[in-house]
C-alpha cells in the first residue's frame, strides 16, 4: 500500500519538473512576455488546466525554482538556538553561500543560472513576483526571531533589516555577473559589501561600522 502513494508522488514530481524544464526553456529562448501559458502546456504535453495545478501564476513557472530560499534566513537562525547569535548566523551562512557560489547570493555565472537571473531582473512581473518571497522571507524570519525569545517589534524590525541587506547584496551580485563580470573576479568586493551590510547591521547605521 505505500508504494501507490510514493509512485503518485513521484509521477507529481516528474510532471512538476518537466513544466518547470518546459517553460524555462522556452521563456529563455523566447523572452518571458513572448511564451504564452499554453505554449507552456503544450511543449511539456499537459493541460492548461494541470499546468495551472502545479503553478497558478505564470511567474510561478521561473522564481519557483528560488522557493526553497524564502526561509532559508529562519532556518539558520532556528539552527542557531535560543543561546546563538542569529546575526552573527545569517552572516556565516551569507559568506559560506559567496564560498561555495550558492545562487541565493547572486554569485554565481554557471551560464543556465545566469541567464535565469538576467532573465527575471530584465522583466518586471518577475521582479515584483520576487518581492513576494522577500516579504514572506522577512515574516519567517520574525517568526523564528521570537522563537529564540526576540520580542515581537525587535523581531520584526530586524527581520526586515537583515532581508534588505540579504536581498540588496545578492541583487548586486547578480546584477554585476548579468554584466558580465565573472564570480571569481566579483568574490572579493562581494565579501567586502558583505562585511561592510553587516557590521552596519550590527553596530547601527549612525554608529557606523567600527575602524
Amino acid at each position: 500500500m505505500d508504494s501507490k502513494p510514493g509512485l503518485r508522488e513521484r509521477k507529481k514530481q516528474r510532471t512538476h519538473a518537466a513544466i518547470s524544464e518546459a517553460a524555462i526553456s522556452l521563456f529563455l529562448a523566447h523572452g518571458f512576455q513572448h511564451v504564452s501559458v499554453a505554449q507552456v502546456a503544450e511543449a511539456a504535453e499537459v493541460s492548461k488546466r494541470t499546468l495551472f495545478a502545479y503553478f497558478p501564476a505564470k511567474e510561478d513557472l521561473v522564481v519557483h525554482r528560488l522557493a526553497d530560499h524564502e526561509t532559508e534566513l529562519a532556518r539558520v537562525v532556528a539552527a542557531a538556538g535560543p543561546g546563538g547569535a542569529p546575526l552573527a548566523a545569517v552572516r556565516e551562512n551569507f559568506l559560506r553561500g559567496l564560498r561555495e557560489r550558492d545562487p541565493f547570493t547572486g554569485l554565481n555565472d554557471r551560464p543556465d543560472v545566469r541567464a535565469l537571473l538576467h532573465m527575471i531582473l530584465d522583466t518586471p512581473a518577475l521582479v515584483a513576483r520576487m518581492n513576494t518571497f522577500r516579504t514572506g522571507a522577512e515574516r519567517a524570519l520574525a517568526g523564528a526571531l521570537r522563537e529564540v525569545g526576540t520580542p515581537d517589534l525587535t523581531a520584526r524590525l530586524t527581520a526586515v533589516q537583515i532581508v534588505a541587506a540579504h536581498w540588496t547584496l545578492a541583487m548586486d551580485n547578480a546584477e554585476r555577473l548579468t554584466r558580465g563580470e565573472s564570480a571569481h573576479a566579483r568574490y572579493p568586493g562581494a565579501v567586502t559589501d558583505a562585511e561592510h551590510a553587516f557590521a552596519l547591521l550590527e553596530h547601527g547605521v549612525t554608529g557606523g561600522p567600527p575602524r
